[in-house]
């Protein structure tokens, strides 16, 4: 099995047609040609996801985030982000980003699933595929805003930031809308929706406040990695059962910035 098979398997279940405008996705380093029995799958490439490939023997490693989203004129060794392209290459390890194409597949499904939201629909949904799209939007069975909150924390991974909960603790919520990574620009959007609760991360305080004065659905917001890791498993799964005989492991290195809280 090669990496342009891998690759293929990847862009068939998430097009690049569906990314994002200003996004960047594909392959970063390494070779369509070069082999990929083993592959990593991590929210970001960092020099611990670098090492974690290297170190663990893949051939593949799979980020969600692009290493390079806003361009750059040098991969040179001299920067940390080159250092960890040119380890990437000597090791033999590819590197590939699914990023907003990922995220209209199964980003946000990922998330609905996990806290139990029936019959998701996107928020945003795509014109290439309505069924596919950003965010997702639907009912679980009823409980407290409280119980929602402890639900996500304790299937998400554990982060040194925690869970921030905004709203009636006691609230009962029932219709749950979800955009993981950073969606505060859907704040409008889930509330004309008739979202009783919002989850997703890197809320700002004038948004988050202005929203919940003006009478805005509940939050409940993770970190940016712990909101996206459960992409990773759902999109390990898949390609599994698509490239037969293909090993496939999700990192659980937390790629937050925050390392610790007080």
């Amino acid at each position: 099995m090669l990496v342009r098979d891998v690759i293929e398997a990847i862009e068939t279940l998430c097009p690049p047609s569906l990314a994002e405008e200003w996004d960047e996705v594909g392959l970063i380093a390494g070779s369509p040609e070069w082999e990929a029995k083993r592959v990593l799958l991590a929210v970001d490439p960092c020099e611990a996801t670098v090492r974690e490939a290297i170190d663990g023997g893949y051939d593949l490693l799979i980020t969600h985030h692009p290493l390079y989203l806003r361009g750059t004129s040098t991969v040179g060794a001299h920067t940390p982000k080159g250092a960890w392209v040119t380890d990437l290459i000597r090791a033999g390890v590819s590197l590939y980003a699914a990023h907003t194409n990922a995220d209209s597949w199964g980003t946000a499904q990922a998330m609905a699933d996990l806290i139990g939201i029936k019959d998701a629909r996107p928020l945003v949904p795509s014109e290439e595929d309505p069924a596919l799209g950003l965010g997702r939007i639907g009912r679980i069975e009823p409980k407290t805003l409280g119980e929602l909150a402890d639900r996500a924390a304790a299937l998400l991974p554990k982060t040194p930031a925690g869970i921030l909960v905004a709203g009636d603790e006691s609230a009962m919520v029932e219709t749950v809308a979800v955009s993981p990574g950073s969606g505060d620009s859907f704040l409008g959007l889930v509330d004309s929706l008739g979202a009783d609760v919002y989850v997703t991360a890197d809320l700002r305080h004038h948004p988050a406040t202005d929203h919940l004065w003006a009478g805005g659905a509940a939050l409940i917001s993770p970190t940016h990695f712990a909101s996206e890791w459960p992409l990773l498993p759902k999109l390990a799964g898949a390609l599994a059962r698509r490239l037969p005989g293909l090993e496939t492991d999700v990192s659980t290195i937390v790629t937050d910035a925050w390392v610790s809280r007080r």
